[in-house]
């Protein structure tokens, strides 16, 4: 067997385990010729998606009762969850929140949203722990988070490295995580989990701070949060340690150009074999269709994602932004 929690920290800087990678295909690039092409790609003439998109449905929030998980996407990898409890007003947890025109450093440049947020920022409840996979801008937004600490005092949950980010936007209350390192708040347990992907916010941070997902436990329900990952070994890993799971969240877009996307990002078909993997009661899709960050046709990770569940479509769904699942029975394997 794997080595569940082999070394991903060389003193410096983090990385992927080379044992969790899946086999690579073609020559091996150094990082210089990683670098320049990608930057080759980013200068040549892509596809581009329309700047708006006709409005979707409206969608209500509303509130869980006792013993019951409401997962709504909001947009990209903005998830926001909701544990009802009894007696006491429900436990709300926000992945990776997202709420402006653009995921960039810059105000007027970089990826532009083309759908809007499922649900508005300032019509969110209270907010209790804010979830923070890593600092890529398109995951981890300063203009959201300054909102969320001027509005409540939500403990943030991040890996290790993202702190002196975090702390930039007022956030009172930040714990890291490195991968399955656990704590508990507000009655819930909450395990940083392993990804494949990468850091940074600028050119000279490269890789500084981890990435991750998040397995949640609360109010009798787990839900699995994969953050920014590619396919690879650490499914299987956190499937050893949880069997079972109510809700897995995962990411399905920005795949194109597949000779380097691969090493960072799932394809519909990649998730479909990692939801194979941890063996969820439900599967709900994030990371696509809000941003445009690579080549692949704005619908094109949903009708891929149809085509690959083939009969287990019902488990494992691409919602509109603000739609919901609700989530009512307790763990069980399908």
């Amino acid at each position: 067997m794997l080595d569940d929690n082999p070394l991903h920290f060389d003193g410096t800087r983090y990385f992927n385990p080379p044992s969790w990678r899946p086999d690579e295909t073609g020559p091996v690039r150094t990082r210089g010729q990683r670098f320049r092409n990608i930057l080759k790609w980013q200068l040549s003439l892509r596809p581009r998606w329309p700047d708006a998109l006709p409005p979707q449905t409206p969608h209500t929030l509303t509130a869980p009762a006792p013993g019951e998980c409401l997962a709504t996407f909001i947009g990209h990898a903005t998830v926001l969850l909701q544990f009802g409890r009894q007696g006491r007003e429900p436990l709300r947890i926000i992945t990776d929140p997202v709420f402006s025109e653009r995921c960039s450093p810059f105000r007027s440049f970089g990826p532009k949203r083309v759908r809007s947020p499922g649900i508005p920022l300032d019509a969110l409840p209270p907010i209790d722990l804010i979830l923070v996979s890593h600092c890529h801008y398109d995951h981890m937004d300063f203009p959201t988070l300054r909102v969320l600490a001027e509005k409540n005092d939500a403990l943030c949950i991040s890996l290790p490295g993202n702190r002196r980010h975090l702390e930039k936007t007022g956030l009172a209350r930040i714990v890291e995580l490195d991968w399955w390192a656990e704590t508990e708040a507000e009655g819930a347990r909450l395990t940083a989990t392993p990804a494949l992907h990468g850091s940074a916010r600028t050119p000279f941070d490269q890789n500084k701070a981890l990435w991750g997902g998040f397995m949640i436990e609360a109010e009798g329900k787990k839900v699995f949060f994969a953050g920014d990952t590619a396919w690879g070994g650490h499914f299987a890993a956190i499937h050893r340690r949880w069997e079972t799971m109510d809700l897995a969240i995962l990411p399905i877009g920005a795949y194109e150009p597949r000779n380097f996307m691969r090493r960072v990002h799932m394809n519909p078909e990649e998730a479909v074999m990692a939801f194979d993997t941890l063996k969820p009661a439900h599967a709900m899709a994030i990371h696509f269709g809000t941003f445009q960050l690579t080549d692949e046709a704005i619908l094109e990770p949903g009708a891929r994602l149809k085509i690959a569940l083939q009969d287990r479509q019902p488990l494992f769904k691409a919602l509109e932004n603000g739609e919901t699942v609700a989530l009512s029975s307790p763990s069980s394997s399908r």
